[in-house]
């Protein structure tokens, strides 16, 4: 019975998530399964599978949370989606200031910054895009020239 042989599984670390390789090749399913393990065994979801369990409402979304994320996106990325998701939701000062911090702190640029804030126009419109427009500015350091141009 060649489908009941054990398995044999190669491991390749990468950070918290392996890449196992499991060579079935008399079982139909051909050469290599590529499969995405968490640190303890549990398998990482990919796409479209993390898709399918939000569509669905799984109540095991919580403990897949942000690997996705984290492996398809680099840190700046994700730093600049969260700013935009914070302006998008006019959050509090505090968040803003803190991802600004953190996207600076990850090399990205105080005009790519700015950019996110542009491009949401089209999206959460002109009044809430301008009332982000202090925060950061503040948060880029920028207020006091801002308010020399005030007067």
């Amino acid at each position: 019975m060649p489908c009941g042989r054990p398995r044999r599984t190669e491991v390749v670390p990468d950070h918290a998530i392996c890449v196992v390789r499991r060579r079935r090749p008399q079982c139909g399913l051909g050469g290599n399964i590529l499969q995405l393990v968490r640190e303890g065994g549990r398998p990482a979801l990919d796409g479209p599978e993390l898709l399918r369990r939000f569509c669905i409402g799984d109540p095991t979304l919580a403990d897949h949370s942000g690997e996705l994320w984290s492996r398809c996106l680099d840190h700046r990325t994700r730093d600049l989606v969260r700013i935009g998701a914070l302006i998008a939701m006019s959050a509090p000062d505090v968040s803003l200031r803190s991802a600004i911090d953190d996207a600076l702190s990850a090399g990205v640029a105080a005009e790519e910054i700015i950019a996110v804030m542009d491009g949401l126009v089209t999206v959460v419109g002109l009044p809430r895009a301008v009332a982000a427009a202090p925060r950061i500015a503040s948060a880029l350091g920028y207020a006091e020239d801002l308010q020399d141009d005030e007067r």
